[in-house]
């Protein structure tokens, strides 16, 4: 029996004290969770990586028959002393210009002429070599027109035995064994830079706030830039991988050759992505759906890339297309590399198109926070 006038007493003890878990910050955890989502998704990654590489080898290889596809097409019609009698010299250069195919069939030739199967039709008359071209490809015509008729003047001038008084020396500035993949793969690497930020941006952000994850976030202690600079640090190593890619594919399989401070265009692709990425949260911001946050990406990026120079290189594009380039961020994107990777030119000069680069982020990051909406 318990005496009841003994008070008990019992000592508690104090609950162990355990450190708590650290857990991974929120900016790591996001990090990892992005990269996961990345590799998972094939959507995102046929837009980011297979797509704009499929241009790159399509291109490489239309291109890769090198000098012999730019030559022109001409039909020699019957007997042309002109061409049959010219020097060894001069017919090797003939050659590295026109295929030449003889024909005794005048109609059929002009009429495969007008029909833009050939470049040209010769025959000669006398002294007298008649050309016959077809205006509709001006450009072509021209062309043809100016090498023909320099071939002309020479002969006339080695058969009057007339010395020239001015001899025209050409001479490249690029190395001498420059193919068309020197300028392709930087150009098309900007289209793969732009493709990558804008589609993951954009097709991320309507995934995260349709499936609610978005406001998981905003109701979890979690800070609002710690998504954007977890997003930023994934687009950043994207962009390195597509570099990478697009350098060791268009070096090994189609003979690419890297020069001047190439190594300053990886700077540059980080500067693209982080533009394009701003551009794709703008998408991601002002879109529903996915199909819709697509559509926008492409009304985006196809249109700057053709305008900027990715597919079709700015020096041979007309003045106000070379104006249009100098006010999208592709233009100074695809010349800032191919300043540094085949025009052979120093570090100093991928700076300027990096600083406007940034100025193009820092913009567009701004519209992208005014129009960031954490749900529907």
């Amino acid at each position: 029996m318990t005496n009841l006038g003994q008070s008990t007493q019992t000592t508690e003890r104090p609950p162990a004290t355990q450190a708590p878990a650290r857990k991974p910050k929120g900016f790591v955890t996001l990090a990892r969770a992005q990269w996961k989502a990345f590799i998972r998704d094939k959507q995102i990654l046929f837009w980011m990586l297979a797509f704009p590489l499929a241009f790159l080898l399509l291109f490489g290889l239309l291109n890769s028959g090198g000098d012999k596809a730019s030559r022109s097409n001409v039909i020699q019609v019957g007997s042309v002393q002109f061409l049959d009698q010219m020097p060894a010299q001069g017919k090797q250069q003939w050659d590295d210009l026109f295929k030449t195919t003889k024909s005794t069939d005048r109609a059929d030739a002009l009429d495969k002429l007008k029909k833009g199967d050939v470049d040209a039709v010769v025959e000669q008359r006398g002294d007298t070599l008649v050309l016959h071209y077809s205006n509709a490809d001006q450009v072509k015509s021209a062309t043809v027109q100016g090498t023909i008729s320099s071939f002309v003047d020479n002969a006339n001038l080695a058969a009057a035995q007339v010395k020239p008084a001015i001899t025209l020396k050409t001479q490249q500035v690029e190395d001498a064994s420059l193919k068309p993949i020197q300028y392709l793969a930087p150009g098309l690497l900007g289209f793969a830079l732009a493709m990558g930020g804008t589609f993951g941006g954009a097709m991320t952000l309507v995934n995260w706030r349709k499936t609610k994850l978005l406001r998981r976030m905003r109701l979890a202690p979690t800070k609002p830039w710690e998504l954007v600079a977890s997003r930023i640090v994934v687009s950043l190593v994207i962009a390195v991988l597509q570099f990478a890619l697009f350098v060791l594919v268009a070096k090994l399989l189609f003979g690419m050759q890297l020069s001047g401070a190439w190594y300053m265009a990886l700077p540059l692709a980080l500067c693209g992505m982080l533009v394009f990425m701003a551009i794709g949260l703008i998408a991601g911001s002002v879109s529903k759906t996915e199909e819709a946050a697509s559509g926008l990406a492409n009304l985006i990026v196809l249109p700057m890339s053709f305008l900027g120079g990715a597919f079709i290189p700015l020096e041979f594009a007309p003045d106000w297309l070379k104006t249009v380039a100098n006010v999208l961020p592709m233009g100074h994107l695809t010349e800032g590399m191919k300043d540094v990777m085949v025009r052979g030119q120093g570090a100093s000069a991928a700076l300027l198109p990096m600083a406007i680069l940034v100025g193009f982020a820092v913009l567009f990051m701004a519209i992208a926070a005014k129009l960031f909406r954490w749900e529907d």
